[in-house]
């Protein structure tokens, strides 16, 4: 039986896949406020799949929102939390408030983004939205 791995702040997640996961993460938020699509695509495997609080979605609906530019003004991110799921996969969660371009009030809520790397570098397969109340 192979040994499990470690779902927790422990030894095998490196100072280095916690960075590396944090910065891709955080090129999908500033994809948003720049408007970029070709940054967002770049991000996401194209398998992608979202579950947000409105549905599914996949590559190119998280992609099509920023056809018409930036769709966030500002975000930060906190209580970032990263977990090795195996060589290849990572999980990142953390609480997001950002504020829509057009809109007044901030909102909030916990993210989590499943990441696998590929030859090509890591890419976005999954990501769910829960809104914080």
């Amino acid at each position: 039986m192979a040994a499990p791995f470690s779902f927790g702040h422990g030894a095998a997640v490196t100072d280095t896949l916690r960075h590396t996961i944090e910065t891709c993460e955080r090129a999908v938020w500033e994809a948003l406020v720049a408007g970029d699509p070709a940054a967002d695509a770049a991000a996401l495997h194209d398998s992608f799949l979202g579950v947000y609080p409105d549905g599914f979605a996949g590559k190119d609906a998280h992609v099509s929102q920023l056809h018409d530019g930036p769709g966030v003004d500002h975000y930060t991110l906190t209580d970032i939390r990263v977990r090795a799921m195996g060589a290849d996969y990572a999980l990142i969660s953390y609480r997001a408030t950002y504020r829509r371009r057009g809109r007044e009030a901030e909102e909030t809520m916990f993210v989590s983004s499943i990441w696998q790397r590929y030859p090509q570098g890591w890419r976005n397969i999954f990501s769910q939205d829960t809104p914080a109340h």
